[in-house]
Formats: C-alpha cells, structure tokens, sequence
C-alpha cells in the first residue's frame, strides 16, 4: 500500500465514525415518523423544500430525511434500511463512493441520498449499467419518491427525445451512463431549445462504480455518421493473411526470421517481419508495400492480421445471423449494436465472411471521465472499489469509504488449486461440482468466454448434471437463470458475473419463480386474474423458498467456483461476492491452469519447466507460492497496464476537453438566443484583418501588391462596392496606399454591405440567418476538426522516436489547428451570411408574438447527416445504443449504433507506438484563451486567420509524418463540406489570405467536397 492509499485509509476512519454518529442521531428520532400518518410523512417534503428555501442546508436535514425515507420504504416496500444503508447514503450525500459487498442493499440506500438531494429542485441522476436495472429501479425505488411527493423518470434507448425530455423535468432521473452522456452530446449538437433534453448537471450516483469509470473508462462515448471507406480491400486482405505464419524471434535476436509475422498476446500488438511484407507485395502485385499511393493498405493489413490473431469467435465476438456482435470482455454479455473503430470491425466481418458494412466517421464524442467531471457533485455504490481508491481520488476528487457488513460474512474463500493442462483443470472442476451437487449444494461456476462456458456445459451434460448457462447467448433468460442459482443442488454456469444486478438468494427467489409460474400458467399480466394469482403464488413460493432455504444452509450455502482468473482482481472479487450475502454462509475456490491466458500471456512456462522435472502428473494439482506469486504478478500487470491507458486516454482527452467546453458553451449562446450582432460585426472585421494582411506582405512595396486578386478574393466573399481605383485616388497615388488604409476602408465597406444585407431582409430575417448560419458551420468546422485530432493523436506517438513528448507535441498541434478551426469558422459565416439566398416567410398566427421564419438554401446540407451511429463502453451488455426515436423529420436524427474500442497509435508493421509520457508541462496555451475568438471580443483572432485560410489543417501534417502506415498517403477521404446550393453567387466563396477560395471551403464547382479535394486539388483544372 503506498503512503498515499494510506493516507485515504486514516481519513477513511474517520469518516466511519461520522457515518455511525448520523447513523444513531436517525435512530434516536425514528420514532417521531413511525407514528405519523402517510399524508403527514408525505406532507414532510414540502416542509423540508421550504425549510432549504429559509436557509437551511442539506446537511441539516439529512437525519430527519433520512428517517422519513426509512419509514416510507418500510410502509411502501417492506423494508426497512439498516443502520449501514443509513451510512452508506449519507456517505454518498457528501460525494463519495460507498464500498457496500453484495447483498447489503446497495439500492434501497441509493434511494437514501437521492431523497435527500432531490430536495433543491436541481435534478439527480442515478446511473445504472443497463437498461434494465434502470427501469426496474425506477419503478421498484421510484416508489418511495413517489409516495413522498417526488417525480421519478427513466431515459431509455429508442424513445422519442420529448420522453427524454419529461425524465430529466423530474426530481430523479435513472439511466445508464451511455444515455446520460449522448443526450448531452446531442444536446450540443441541438439546432434549437426545444431539442434540448437535459437541464444541467447536480449530482449523480453512479451504481457499480468501478465498472462504470474505472474499466470503461478507456472506451469514449461517440457519435458518428457514414465515412468512405471501400470494402474491397478488407475482403482481399482477409484473404492474403490467411496464408501468412505467424511466429517468434529468438531472444538474442539471432537466427534466421521463417515466419512473417509475430504476435505479442500481451500487448496485443502484431509485428510484419520483411518476409511477411515481401508476400503480401507478391500477393497484391505491388512493387513497394510503403510507397505513398499504397500506405493506406498497411491499414487493412494491421486490422486483418489482429482479425486473425487477437480477436477470437465466441470470445471476442460471436456470429449471428450473418452479423458480427461483440462480446463485453467484462459481463460476457452481448454487445448488440456496437462496432469496432478505424476498420477493425470490417476486418472481423471479411474473416468470417459475412456482409461487410460501412466505416463511420466521428461527429461528437466524450469521455465518460470527463462526462462525469460535469457533475457538481458525484457519488457511488460498488462492492469493490478499494483497490482503485487512489484513482478515484485523483481523477474524479471522490473518496472510497468501506461501509460495514450488517452481519459478519462467514463464507470461505478457499486457495486457489492449481494444474498443469486445462483438459486436467476441467476434469476436476466436473468432479468437484457433481460431488457438490448430489450433497445439495447450489453451485455457481465462472467462466471467462462464452466458449468455455459451453465447454463446460458439454462436460456436464455428459456427466448428467441438471444446469443452467448464463452467457452472452441466453441474455434474455438471466433473471430466471438467477432466480434459481440459490435453489437445492441447483448449477449455473455464468460466464462472467460482473454487474448482474440481481442477488442470488438462498432457497430461491420467490418473486421470480412467482412470475415465472404465472408466465407457464398462461396467466397475461395487467389482468385482474394475474393480481389475485401474483398475491397467492408469492406466499406460496415464500415458504417453499425459506424451508429450503434451511436446507441449502445446512448444505453448505452457494459455492462459487471460478474457472480462470479474470485479468482484473476486482472482477474475482465480484465473482467470490455472490456468495455469502447478508451473514449467509458460502464458500469459493478457483480452478486454474498453466495454459490459463492469463498464465500464458505471463510467462508460466517456468513453472511447467519445474513441473516436468518433477514428473508431476497432469491430474494432480499443485499449491504453489511462487504460482500464487506469479498470478498476483500477472493481474497487477494488466491492471497496471490499464491503469496508465486510462491516465494517458484522460491527459489526451482533456486537451480535446478544454477546446469542447470552448465550442459547446459559444454555441450554447446561439442557441439560446442571445443578440449576435455585435459577434457577426466582429467576425466581418476580422476576416476583412485576415484577408489584407494576406496580401499586403510585410517589407513588400504597395507597387508590388496584387490588389487585383485580393478585389477578387473579397467579391467572392461579400459584394464589394469599393474599387481598387478609388483607393488609390484617395491615397493620392500608389505608393500613399498603406495597409492601414486598405484594412479601414474595407471593413467600413463590409459593414456597409452588411447593414445593406439587413435592410434587404429585415432585422428580424438576419437575426435568424445568423443563428442559423453559425450553428451549421459551428457544426460543421468541429466535425472537420473532431476528423483531424483523431488522426493527430494516432499518429504523434511515433514523435517519441524523435525525442519529443508525444503529448506536447499534441498539445502544441491542437491548439494550432483549433485556432485555426476558430478562424475558419468566422470566415465560412460570413461567407454564407452575404451568399446564401433566402426566402422570408410570416410564422404561424399561433403564436403569441409575430416572428418570421427563414428558409436559407443550401444550409440544410450543413446539418449533421441521419443515419447516426452511437458507440460506447457498454457495462453489463445492454446500456442502450445511444438512439432516441424520430419525432419529426427536424427533432432527431434517424437511428443506427456502432462501437469503438482504445485506439493505440500504430506504427510500421502494425507495432504500437510508444505511449506517450505523461506530462504536466503547458505548451501553445490552452483552448480557453480563445473564448472570445469567435469574435466576441475581436483582438488578435484576426491575426491569425490568414493561417487558418492558407492551407489544411494542421491534424493532416500530423497524421502524414507519422510514418509507415500512417504517412500523408493513408489519410482517408475527409467528410465532404456540403455545398451551398441555391447561393446567388456560385458558392459562399470563402477566399484565402492569398487569394482564391481557402482549401478548407466547399469548392465553388458545387460538388460538395472541399475545394483542396476537387479543383484544389494539385493537376485539377
């Protein structure tokens, strides 16, 4: 434990000894409520509000609020929370997270805090890791806020935004983390205020914890639209690697290389040797792999090789009906909808050979670390949190706080047992659970994949053991392979327990067997027959479940047998916490093997070096320290591993982060409204700045300035009434004109124009027009800039090489090109404000003040394509796709889903580039020394706008000198800026410093790409 973990743990004591001082001060007053009548204990709420209202805090009426709540979830519930769910909500109330094991009602507390915060009015968020938790705690808890006066909503998938809408109106809102965070992100992607669904960010409780911003906090939640990518290429690789041999160089770096490629399981990275190279030329008839036209084929063939090496069928991923779905490495559960990024999910469809569907494109997208960091203040509930206190404390400034145990846990956790082949391993596992079996003992078994739970179920079926299998395949029927896991001699094979959100329960679970009997009787829901049959089947099952409860009990209670070590100690732990619930005995063991992944990926073959030499048989397991030593070594690893990837993913992100905050609150303001005028003004002055300090170099004489092309650039800007002749009139002569001169008359002459564009179209047009204007290109410009981060950050790993810090150079580089991004944007507004052709209509007589409403053409091809796809880490297996159902054809955009997995930056052959080393330095500033850049406050954003209309964003250099396989020529197609059709002028005509359109506009052919990727283009005509 390191002197800071021991730090947390002093504070942590005492933390305790307040919990259990609140703890006594609600008991001591519990039975003032207890004699109150349900009006008189509902009619508290308003009191409290009221009393918050006159000055109190929360903090003072936490203990009389908490005693309502325990008295309301007695009368509405039948439960009565112990002292240690008193502690454990009063813990998260003051924004911690609260270590309660499995069984100790980690829900009914939740409830706790969320009474008690709800209060303000501000909202709370309860998360959840899936769907169904969610809706089944908002009916089941929402109980009690409801009969305490309080609103309760849910957000789920697939519903229309206006429900959205209703839920987050409420007091408290349950969701799953990946619906809290994509209704933020398309709330910053609304076109107007009435999209808006969310309402700000008070407090949220986050259950299951770790598994939420610890474990998944490496994956980013997306939104993406279709990007072009061809097909052919994942097909054709799939097949040429098919016929590569993998293999291992010597350590000494001696011999001769046979193979054509190496794979590094631990890492997880694969490595092309010459050879391999040598046959894929051969194979594809190409002369040179790494020429520029065909680097980006080193693309298809990294993902092809990882296809056909790291990502495993019935593993990884599953087959069905044609589809590829991926496997939660965590739950086991089945991704449904999900995707792999950067192609590698192609990758996988042409290996198996199924349909091979399109690549996406990033529109939107956020961590869940920096989701949560929204939050004023943050709580929540795990069984297994300690361990990753520090992180906690770091990242999120939550602190860990263990709460008790109601009744002292009794359960047995046996050492693990230890054999040197998997098929000896499996063969003791079957033993072990018949015997358990036959002497009535529940059994539940953990397997890491969907396929070894299946072996397993083969082994058992041949034994004849009764059993039920709980894995990514049977998802549907979990709650009532759960609800019979405690009964008598039962066996469930699970293939990874994590988050499953239902205890199991001794004897059995009278509710579910008390639904599924009714399900088998044919007996519909929602019916008065089903209330009068649902009333005598729970008593029924309630005593059939506590006689065999007893028995159970005698029997040993629930044996939880682990197959394998999970890379993840916590993952273990969660297994092991199934069983010994609420003082219930139990007792768990695992069963391992030398040829374990986990075992090989570390370096086993040692310890099966000594196991021969002993001549130990295969059938006899082994306790070994120096193995035991070894696991604990190898789990340390990875979580170490995963540690420095989520630390790297956040250092990374919060650079993206700072500029996102720029960008959502500047277009916040748009949407709400506020008086753009003097911000347009601003921006007509900057880009006037940019243009003639384009084409008046310094130290070059006025004779030899090309005012001619600068006049051209400028009439494709906006209608230029003054002349380069009237200029020089008034300088008297040629040589009097000055940049000064040139910068002053023309930007009285652009907002002449300006003022001239208003009359035209009426006040109250304009002021629309440029809502609308700025929301599309704001739109717009951040995709194009989401695109060209992406490929910096893959690409400037291999910097280190260079002997310069990765990360810097990303901060450096980013900062760049959002300046650049900041000024292209005033320059692509103006563009459209002066061009686009507008038509003018009186609004609807409904309502109450007269307003108009503006039809610009062209704009709507800014607007974020449909067809939307949403990707995230996906806890538990079915927190939703992100996806709200269409209202209108303007509310929402039409649905899809898709997943992306970390993406390390790759280098030559497929081998991941070094990580980049962390850093506190600040290099280029930071994003939010631009707040006033898009001209709200005018100042030197101009200056720099002619570097931003001179050439491509500075991601492009990033992404092209990062070498083999990610050089200039593999940059796919950017997204296609949409044209403005429809302008009176043959396109909004953005002009570079330089004169022409800038490379980064819509070409003025129409096209719809961007003009450096048509007549831009070099050789185009």
């Amino acid at each position: 434990m390191s002197i800071f973990e021991r730090i947390l743990r002093a504070g942590e004591g005492r933390m305790v000894k307040r919990l259990k001082a609140v703890a006594k001060a609600i008991n001591d007053i519990e039975e003032n409520y207890t004699e109150l009548t349900d009006e008189e204990l509902a009619a508290l709420t308003e009191q409290f509000r009221e009393r918050l209202e006159d000055g109190e805090t929360l903090d003072d009426l936490l203990p009389e609020a908490f005693a309502a709540v325990r008295e309301a979830a007695h009368r509405v519930l039948g439960q009565r929370p112990y002292d240690v769910q008193l502690m454990g909500g009063a813990a998260l109330h003051w924004g911690n997270i609260s270590e309660m094991k499995t069984g100790e009602g980690k829900t009914l507390t939740i409830v706790l805090a969320t009474y008690l915060n709800a209060l303000s009015g501000k909202g709370v968020h309860v998360v959840t890791t899936n769907d169904y938790l969610a809706q089944r705690d908002a009916e089941w808890m929402g109980r009690v806020h409801r009969f305490l006066g309080l609103t309760v909503g849910v957000i789920l998938p697939n519903v229309p935004a206006s429900e959205h809408r209703a839920a987050y109106l409420c007091d408290v809102t349950y969701g799953t983390n990946n619906e809290f965070g994509f209704d933020y992100l398309r709330d910053n992607m609304a076109w107007s205020n009435e999209e808006l669904v969310q309402r700000g960010h008070n407090f949220a409780i986050v259950d299951e914890v770790d598994s939420i911003l610890i474990d998944e906090a490496r994956t980013p939640l997306i939104i993406s639209g279709p990007a072009e990518q061809s097909a052919r290429w994942y097909g054709e690789f799939a097949r040429v690697v098919k016929r590569l041999d993998s293999g291992k160089a010597d350590k000494d770096g001696g011999g001769e290389i046979d193979f054509d490629y190496e794979v590094d399981e631990s890492k997880r990275t694969i490595s092309i040797t010459e050879r391999g190279v040598a046959r894929v030329e051969d194979q594809l008839g190409i002369d040179n792999l790494y020429e520029s036209v065909n680097t980006p084929l080193v693309g298809y063939l990294n993902n092809a090789l990882k296809a056909k090496e790291l990502y495993r069928k019935d593993k990884d991923y599953v087959v069905s009906d044609g589809e590829v779905l991926i496997v939660d490495e965590f739950t086991g559960r089945i991704l449904h909808g999900r995707r792999y990024n950067e192609g590698m999910h192609q990758a996988i469809e042409a290996k198996e050979g199924v349909e091979i569907k399109q690549e996406n494109q990033t529109l939107a997208t956020i961590t869940l670390q920096n989701y949560f960091r929204l939050y004023e203040k943050l709580g929540g509930m795990t069984g297994t949190a300690q361990t990753e206190a520090a992180e906690f404390n770091k990242v999120y400034k939550v602190g860990v706080i263990s709460i008790p145990t109601n009744l002292p846990m009794i359960r047995a956790d046996q050492s693990d047992v230890i054999y040197k082949t998997e098929k000896a391993k499996y063969n003791a596992v079957v033993d072990d659970i018949v015997e358990r079996h036959e002497a009535g003992q529940p059994v539940l078994v953990g397997t890491v994949s969907v396929e070894k739970s299946e072996l397993l179920s083969q082994m058992l079926r041949r034994r004849g053991v009764p059993h039920a299998v709980l894995n990514a395949k049977f998802h549907a029927k979990e709650a009532e392979i759960i609800a019979q896991a405690g009964r008598r001699g039962s066996v469930t094979v699970a293939t990874n327990m994590a988050g499953r959100g239902t205890d199991i329960l001794l004897g059995g679970n009278p509710e579910y067997l008390a639904a599924a009997e009714l399900r088998q009787r044919g007996v519909e829901p929602e019916t008065e027959e089903y209330e009068v049959a649902w009333e005598d089947a729970v008593d029924r099952w309630k005593k059939l479940c506590k006689e065999e409860h007893e028995d159970v009990v005698d029997a040993g209670g629930l044996y939880v047998l682990g197959t394998e070590r999970h890379e993840s100690r916590r993952i273990d732990n969660q297994l092991r916490g199934r069983s010994g619930r609420q003082g219930d005995p139990g007792e768990s063991r695992f069963y391992l093997s030398l040829q374990d992944e986990l075992m090989r990926r570390f370096r086993a073959g040692a310890v099966e070096a000594v196991m021969d030499r002993l001549n130990i048989p295969e059938d006899l397991p082994i306790e070994s320290k120096m193995v035991s030593r070894q696991i604990k070594s190898a789990q340390t690893q990875i979580e170490g591993q995963n540690a420095e990837i989520r630390k790297n993913v956040l250092k990374y992100d919060e650079v993206l982060n700072q500029q996102r905050t720029v960008i959502y609150a500047e277009r916040r303001k748009v949407l709400n409204g506020e008086d753009l005028g003097d911000q347009i003004r601003n921006m007509l002055d900057d880009v006037t700045t940019a243009y003639v300090t384009g084409a008046t170099a310094e130290g070059v004489g006025a004779e030899d300035w090309d005012l001619d092309k600068l006049w051209t650039s400028l009439k494709q800007l906006y209608p230029v009434s003054l002349t380069v002749d009237d200029l020089i009139g008034e300088a008297g002569g040629e040589e009097g004109l000055s940049p000064e001169l040139l910068e002053e008359r023309l930007k009285e002459d652009v907002n002449a124009a300006y003022d001239a564009r208003e009359e035209e179209l009426g006040e109250e047009a304009v002021r629309e027009l440029e809502r609308q204007v700025l929301l599309a290109v704001i739109d717009r410009k951040w995709r194009e800039h989401l695109y060209e981060m992406d490929y910096l950050q893959e690409g400037v790993g291999l910097r280190a090489y260079a002997q310069r810090d990765p990360l810097v150079e990303y901060q450096r580089e980013g900062f760049d090109m959002f300046q650049q991004m900041l000024d292209g944007i005033k320059e692509e507004a103006v563009g459209f404000l002066f061009n686009l052709e507008v038509q003018v209509e009186a609004a609807e007589a409904a309502v109450e003040e007269p307003h108009v409403e503006i039809h610009a053409k062209g704009l709507g091809a800014q607007r974020l394509p449909r067809n939307l796809q949403y990707s995230a880490p996906t806890i538990d297996g079915a927190a939703g796709s992100g996806a709200v159902a269409v209202e209108s054809q303007e509310s929402a955009p039409a649905l899809g889903v898709g997943t992306e997995k970390p993406r390390p930056a790759r280098g030559r052959g497929g081998a991941r580039a070094p990580r980049p080393v962390p850093t506190t330095k600040q290099v280029g500033g930071n994003a939010t020394a631009s707040r006033n850049a898009l001209g709200l406050g005018g100042g030197d954003g101009a200056a720099r706008a002619s570097a931003a209309t001179s050439g491509a964003a500075g991601g492009g250099t990033a992404a092209g000198t990062a070498g083999g396989g990610t050089a200039a020529g593999t940059r796919r197609s950017g997204p296609a800026s949409p044209t403005a059709a429809g302008a009176r002028k043959p396109s909004p005509g953005q002009a570079s410093a330089t004169g022409g359109p800038s490379r980064n506009a819509p070409c003025y052919c129409g096209s719809g790409k961007k003009y450096k990727r048509c007549h831009g283009a070099p050789g185009a005509e």
